[in-house]
Formats: C-alpha cells, sequence, structure tokens
C-alpha cells in the first residue's frame, strides 16, 4: 500500500472495518432487485452478485449453494433476516 497517500489509506481501511456491514447492505439491495427484476439475465446478474456478496461474508459453501439453487428471494431474505441477527462466521 505504499503507492498510496495516507488519506487514501484510511479510506481502504474503514471500507475493510465495515465490508460485512457493506455486504449485508448489498445483499439487501439485491433481494429488493429480484422481487423487481423482469428478466432472467437480470435476475441471473442479480443471483452472481448475491453469490459474491455471500462469499465476502463467509457464508458456510453448502448453505451458499442451498440458497443459489433454490434461487427463491424470499428464502435469501430469510437468511439475510437471521444474519442480520447473527452474523455468519464461515
Amino acid at each position: 500500500m505504499s503507492d498510496y497517500s495516507s488519506h487514501q489509506k484510511k479510506i481502504i481501511e474503514r471500507y475493510y472495518d465495515r465490508r460485512d456491514q457493506i455486504m449485508m447492505e448489498r445483499l439487501q439491495a439485491i433481494v429488493s432487485e429480484l422481487y423487481l427484476a423482469t428478466t432472467d439475465r437480470k435476475r441471473d446478474q442479480l443471483w452472481k452478485r448475491a453469490a459474491t456478496a455471500m462469499g465476502h461474508l463467509k457464508v458456510k459453501p453448502s448453505v451458499r449453494d442451498r440458497i443459489l439453487t433454490k434461487s427463491d428471494p424470499a428464502d435469501l431474505a430469510r437468511h439475510l433476516t437471521d444474519w442480520l441477527k447473527n452474523p455468519p462466521t464461515g
């Protein structure tokens, strides 16, 4: 990180300190977008984004795969509600 100014380093550090919170917020937005998506292509893109966010949150692979296989926004929303109370630990 020597190529960054001290100001930039602080911004990067704050991002990684809040990464779990950012990913939770991103998943909340994805759930909303999934309900509103009108094309299969858009839904596929959103599920890929959800998979990435769950990976960053360290959701157990078995749980993540089951959610992605099911492709049900309501199921993702239920898990997200639980994760907001007790964040996943991998």
